[in-house]
């Protein structure tokens, strides 16, 4: 299980690094030199930001990528969404099906309060927090 995949952890590096940047147009060169990231994984990461609306990308000379909101207004648990969907320590999955025991498990109510928790952290931590550090 993790917490956090790759695509989301090169999702807020991008995003990060961009945000450092925010006066100009980020272009994609930089970003795979910089991040130290394959060319095409990070065109597809840049793509879902794009689409996900957290970035705006810009074609031709002198394109690249810009933040479309504000480093503060972009969470850290929005981002994770995009490349993860919905946030979830535990599936209950019991040999590929969901398992019967899922309303009785004791187990089961103490994750989904340390996922409620874990959630609600991420929550509240922004790329404007993370560039900051």
């Amino acid at each position: 299980m993790k917490l956090i995949t790759r695509n989301t952890d090169y999702g807020i590096r991008a995003l990060c690094f961009i945000a450092k940047n925010k006066d100009r147009v980020v272009a994609v060169p930089e970003l795979v030199k910089t991040l130290a990231m394959p060319r095409p994984f990070l065109r597809k990461i840049l793509q879902a930001l794009t689409k996900s609306g957290f970035v705006r990308s810009y074609k031709g000379v002198g394109g690249g990528f810009a933040l479309a909101m504000p480093a503060n207004k972009i969470y850290i648990v929005e981002v994770a969404e995009v490349f993860q969907g919905d946030f979830s320590l535990n599936e209950c999955f019991l040999n590929k099906k969901v398992c019967p025991n899922r309303r009785t498990c004791q187990l089961k109510r103490k994750i989904d309060e340390i996922e409620k928790g874990v959630i609600s952290e991420l929550g509240a931590i922004t790329i404007g927090e993370l560039i900051k550090a």
